[in-house]
């Protein structure tokens, strides 16, 4: 059987760096992961077509050439995977969906032919045995979690490597926390499951076989919520498996409270870590317990960057406006945490409650719930109704937005982080795409750029204080360049 495996658009957002990938031959951030996972459960006499819609249009030869579609994807991607999901219909495929968006929202999709929800390590394999006697039922679902042992090596053949900033895999699904406004526990559980470092070595292989060359995704959703297996089994491996290979960097999502543990923090960035994502939030404790973000709550969040940033690793933030407590003082709050962190990449969004989670349910016990949540929390929209005035709230954003990305304050922003960040190992190696980069920055930025003052400054002061990250003090310029056309596109359409 012909088989579609089909990734939805991501839309113009923060995290999609579409206007940073501009500067480079590449057109997505990076390919699917947990479709080319999925498409390694299919039957092996199956033909398999990646058509990931961030790298290509889906073309009427796609169509024509397929007898079903395999589409997954997450709540930011609806749109695109309705649309995509139309014309399968109309082409006459066979339709499979699986992932985060539709075992959250299943009801959205009627012309959906198979859903396989949850893990599809459990609930694909069902599907598939009823499909071959001819009895296969509309919906597949499980309460049951994998055993990631068990878990196949995605199908990176099918994937063009020239067309992704990064690769990516994972190592551990699940988080020990359970914050009110993140569906992670409802959709994987709060207990951490893990693969074995042999498996992660594995994929590894298999990437540098197919000659990849770069940074790597860890996509757990918190690397450190198994720390025993991390630091004894999986970062010893990674030390020793990057001693012959270069060119090889990793970064990834983890809690706070990574700050605490000098040993791991060492660790990590031996095995090659050089930048992590931490959901910071708030400055506000009164926030934080509201939303049980515990792990944050009575922390120096300012020192506790400083110490990642100073132990190698940068670090890139999510923040969150629109809290109960939050008053009008929480703008000025967060801008001054921002700032006094040195956190460049400051993922700043209003509050919204996605289907499944508690804060969810919770908001619509107390009758608060707006519209659904589409997943993308820097449009200024939010789904449930505030206690602070929602005009008050979206001006505030808006404007917190426009400051810290204006490029006065945002390159100051990159010198407070490069002044305190002290990398192993160069983070981002000389290569030819780096230098096609970096000529394409010199022309856009520090020729026609509005911030064509501050680039200049920025690397003349990177030349004399940190020569060794001149070439991540071009790539944070850059990304400024995107958050800047993200926050004008969100501006103007508000």
């Amino acid at each position: 059987m012909n088989t579609l495996l089909l990734n939805p658009e991501f839309p113009d957002t923060f995290w999609s760096f579409r206007h940073a990938l501009k500067f480079t031959r590449q057109r997505a951030l990076m390919p699917p992961l947990g479709l080319l996972t999925a498409g390694a459960l299919l039957p092996g006499d199956w033909t398999k077509r990646l058509a990931d819609l961030n790298v290509a249009r889906l073309s009427d030869r796609d169509l024509a050439w397929a007898d079903c579609a395999f589409i997954s994807g997450m709540t930011i991607q609806r749109n695109s995977a309705a649309s995509a999901i139309r014309r399968c219909r109309e082409a006459g495929l066979r339709i499979i969906a699986g992932g985060p968006l539709f075992t959250m929202e299943p009801e959205l999709f009627p012309e959906v032919d198979h859903l396989v929800l949850g893990e599809a390590e459990l609930t694909l394999p069902p599907l598939l045995e009823d499909l071959a006697s001819g009895k296969a039922r509309r919906s597949y679902t499980t309460t049951e979690t994998a055993d990631l042992s068990r878990s196949p090596i995605p199908l990176w053949e099918l994937a063009d490597f020239s067309k992704y900033h990064m690769m990516c895999l994972q190592f551990s699904r699940g988080c020990p926390f359970d914050c009110d406004f993140c569906n992670v526990t409802q959709l994987f559980g709060r207990r951490p499951r893990v693969k074995s470092a042999d498996q992660v070595l594995e994929e590894l292989d298999l990437l540098s076989g197919l000659g990849w060359r770069g940074n790597v995704f860890f996509v757990d959703d918190n690397l450190i919520g198994d720390r025993r297996r991390l630091k004894q089994e999986l970062l010893p491996a990674l030390v020793r498996w990057r001693r012959d290979r270069r060119g090889f960097a990793f970064n990834t999502q983890v809690s706070i409270n990574l700050a605490d543990d000098e040993t791991l923090m060492r660790l990590m960035t031996e095995a090659g870590f050089n930048s992590v994502f931490i959901g910071i939030e708030t400055p506000e404790d009164e926030g934080l317990a509201e939303c049980s973000k515990r792990q944050n709550v009575g922390r120096d969040l300012v020192e506790d960057t400083r110490r990642i940033q100073r132990a190698g690793m940068q670090v890139q933030g999510g923040f969150i406006i629109g809290f109960d407590s939050d008053t009008p003082s929480v703008f000025q709050r967060q801008i001054d945490l921002i700032q006094n962190s040195g956190i460049v990449t400051a993922m700043v969004g209003l509050l919204q409650a996605p289907p499944g989670t508690r804060l969810y349910q919770r908001m619509k016990k107390a009758g608060r719930l707006l519209e659904l949540d589409w997943g993308n929390n820097v449009d200024g929209l939010t789904n449930i109704i505030p206690r602070m005035n929602l005009e008050d709230l979206r001006e505030g954003y808006r404007k917190l937005l426009q400051h810290i990305y204006r490029p006065s304050v945002y390159y100051k922003r990159v010198r407070t982080f490069l002044k305190e960040y002290q990398p192993t190992t160069i983070s981002v190696p000389l290569n030819r795409d780096n230098l096609l980069a970096f000529l394409r920055s010199i022309y856009r930025l520090g020729l026609f750029g509005r911030e064509r003052f501050q680039y200049w400054r920025l690397l003349r002061w990177t030349l004399c204080h940190r020569p060794r990250l001149f070439s991540l003090a071009v790539t944070l310029a850059i990304y400024g360049h995107h958050f800047r056309r993200v926050c004008a596109l969100r501006a103007a359409q508000g």
